[in-house]
């Protein structure tokens, strides 16, 4: 059943052409991943389904009867002295609107008026035996319990539920708004980036929440392994335009590469036969002049009409978003990094506890745990940027580190991206031009100063400094926030050319994936080692596989 239906849908934003007639169908019971560059429309296009932007004339939006939505926004705002429960009672509005009624009808009920008038009193019963089937149908007799378990089953511990929700993380934030959300039951999620700022635990309650949905879902999101484990379809922006694809992410990335092969091969099979007419055309008018025979000019006008109602097929970009550039990084010591009893307290929390450590050279491992258990403190006293409490820090004689932190290295807002990439690595203009332009910016971006880049083009632009510092030894620390997916497949890549040592924090699971050969989970200030991916920690997990203990 089609609950969504959008028909020749345009957006102008200022001057800019958003949206440009697209047409998408939204069917009861899917699991949509929209996906996209950042920038296309993506949020827009939610907004539109909302009702907060309106498309342009010619365009429409039609939501079948009984349809409602649920929308969550990527920031969200709530006031500051209310707790997660507060806000996730307030989800559903219809629950409150019946408490009311029936209260009223429990007051009206002791007034003269209605006990004394049997036929109002008999009404009255019977709209109070309605409301009140609705109010138990809806879950009313128990919502308050019901209210408190969906926040518990999100991860929530009994303590953060009473608390204000200043005081809660960004990402807390975001699940208490899909809270809210679940309590109301629309025909209909609308997320957008509901995964941004979760942990790993958090991904995986939000996995669990989509999963089980009774409704349909569609959600804005750069994690593909959230894309993976829980969407149906996969529908992609491109040019104002949309398309689906049946699947999960990976299916859609294979689906998506066999159609623009098959479109690339018939688009060069149509581009031979037009050559051929064009120059059966240029014969036969030379032929015509030459011999002033009318027969020749009437078959070069028969086989240009022929060339004019040809469907032309679009030419392909086939894209495979890496970066040609040779021997990244260099070898170096092979004792790249080692902590010995290292302990760091924040006031009288033990963050780390008595960690040792040694990462050699060309090792790829990753850094998870949950948010606060003291990853970025690590890095800091890893990169000298912090001390610890004891313990000793020691990196290998000829270990050259990069840093990416979380909020960027400090960067001339003022600079050109030319300018800026040029006197980091000593380049020609060209080779800077290049260089930016494997890093997914245009020819006219490159001319653009740093102050007028989004969160997405800072992140790829701090990477490509960081690699033109040539380090031998990098430190990441969630290079993949802000990041789309096409950007997330560049760094993959540069990291695959790499020659060197990564240490990485991410909660990006697939990036964890195609990157890492090895997990270390901090947990209570301690180490767990786990040898593989992300799947195969997260497989051992699940069996309860024990950890290895690093030498």
């Amino acid at each position: 059943m089609i609950i969504v239906s959008l028909v020749k849908v345009s957006l102008l934003l200022g001057s800019r052409l958003i949206i440009n007639d697209l047409s998408w169908e939204i069917q009861d019971g899917h699991k949509i991943g929209l996906i996209g560059p950042n920038g296309v429309g993506k949020s827009s296009l939610l907004k539109l389904i909302t009702g907060e932007l309106y498309p342009e004339p010619g365009g429409s939006i039609v939501l079948a009867k009984g349809v409602t939505i649920g929308y969550l926004p990527q920031q969200i705002d709530f006031s500051p002295e209310l707790t997660a429960f507060d806000i996730a009672f307030s989800g559903n509005y219809r629950i409150h609107e019946l408490r009311a009624e029936l209260n009223h009808i429990e007051t009206r009920l002791r007034t003269e008026e209605v006990y004394n008038n049997p036929k109002e009193l008999a009404s009255t019963l019977d709209r109070q035996n309605k409301l009140g089937e609705e109010y138990h149908n809806l879950g009313g007799d128990n919502y308050e319990n019901h209210v408190r378990e969906t926040l518990i089953e999100l991860g929530f511990l009994e303590d953060d539920i009473l608390k204000p929700v200043y005081t809660l993380s960004c990402g807390q934030k975001k699940l208490v708004g899909l809270a809210r959300l679940l309590l109301q039951r629309p025909s209909l999620l609308l997320l957008d980036e509901p995964d941004k700022h979760l942990d790993l635990a958090g991904k995986e309650y939000l996995e669990k929440f989509i999963g089980g949905y009774q409704g349909a879902v569609v959600i804005v999101s750069h994690d593909r392994y959230l894309l993976d484990g829980v969407v149906t379809h996969i529908a992609e922006i491109s040019d104002g335009k949309i398309t689906q694809f049946r699947g999960d992410y990976s299916s859609y990335i294979v689906d998506k590469e066999e159609k623009l092969t098959r479109q690339y091969e018939i688009y060069n099979i149509q581009q031979r036969e037009i050559a051929r007419l064009e120059a059966a055309i240029k014969r036969y008018a030379l032929w015509a002049k030459l011999y002033s025979n009318e027969k020749f000019a009437n078959r070069a006008r028969a086989i240009q009409g022929r060339l004019d109602r040809i469907d032309r097929i679009e030419r392909t970009k086939i894209d495979v978003r890496k970066v040609d550039i040779n021997n990244i990084g260099w070898r170096g010591s092979t004792k790249v990094l080692e902590l010995v009893q290292v302990e760091k307290y924040i006031g009288s929390n033990r963050i780390l506890n008595n960690i040792n450590l040694i990462i050699r050279h060309g090792e790829r491992v990753g850094l998870i745990g949950a948010n606060g258990t003291g990853k970025t403190v690590l890095f800091k006293i890893i990169s000298g940027l912090d001390i610890p409490d004891s313990g000793e820090i020691v990196l290998g004689p000829s270990v050259k580190l990069g840093y990416y932190s979380q909020q960027g290295e400090s960067l001339a807002g003022d600079q050109t991206l030319l300018d800026a990439v040029r006197y980091k690595g000593e380049l020609s203009e060209s080779d800077a031009i290049a260089l930016l332009i494997h890093y997914l910016f245009s020819y006219k971006q490159v001319y653009q100063k740093v102050k007028e880049l989004s969160g997405g083009e800072l992140s790829r632009l701090q990477l490509a400094l960081l690699m033109l510092s040539e380090p031998n030894f990098l430190l990441l620390d969630e290079p993949t926030n802000n990041l789309d997916i096409p950007s997330a497949e560049v760094l993959e890549n540069v990291l695959s050319d790499f020659i060197g040592t990564v240490l990485v924090i991410s909660h990006d699971r697939y990036f964890l994936d195609r990157t890492v050969e090895q997990v270390i989970e901090l947990q209570d200030g301690n180490f767990e080692v786990y040898p593989g991916c992300y799947s195969d920690y997260a497989l051992r997990k699940a069996l309860k596989i024990p950890h290895i203990t690093k030498n």
